[in-house]
């Protein structure tokens, strides 16, 4: 097993995206990359404790690789705008990629770079790439949210 974590925006759609990949084992969403420990979701969304919203993805590399977990990232936002997903703005929204090793982190350059120079956008790449550290769950309701929420109404 191996994990990947990134951040592309609001984490409920993004982490409802990946429970359907094929080799994704499990997911949990979170905050990372920022300086306060043990954030809250409302602290988060303040802006203030530098975490973005994230999802952890736990995943069977014989299955799928960590580069097409990230052929399906750039995929599922958009990573050219900064600090900012649809009418979600704010640090904490932020397109990044957090490597758990060396490998992850030369997988992520690359990937970063091919598509910088493809023709994706004529606006440049804004996500970050950058070491994981302390990964916090958000509370447990934010959890398969969109799932929870869909099985709710029924």
């Amino acid at each position: 097993m191996a994990i990947a974590t990134l951040a592309a925006g609001c984490f409920w759609g993004v982490e409802a995206k990946f429970r359907q990949i094929t080799g994704v084992l499990s997911t949990r969403v979170g905050y990372t990359g920022g300086s306060t420990e043990n954030p809250t979701y409302k602290a988060v969304c303040t802006g203030t404790t530098g975490h973005a919203e994230a999802i952890e993805i736990t995943f069977d590399p014989e299955v799928i690789s960590f580069t097409s977990l990230l052929d399906a990232f750039w995929k599922v936002h958009d990573p050219t705008t900064l600090n900012r997903q649809g009418v979600d703005i704010g640090t904490q929204y932020r397109s990044a990629i957090f490597y758990h090793n060396d490998k992850q982190k030369q997988q992520a350059l690359s990937s970063k770079q091919v598509l910088t120079e493809s023709t994706y956008s004529p606006a440049p790449i804004a996500t970050e790439i950058s070491a994981i550290t302390t990964f916090y769950p958000a509370e447990e309701y934010h959890q398969c949210y969109l799932e929870k929420k869909a099985h709710s109404t029924l």
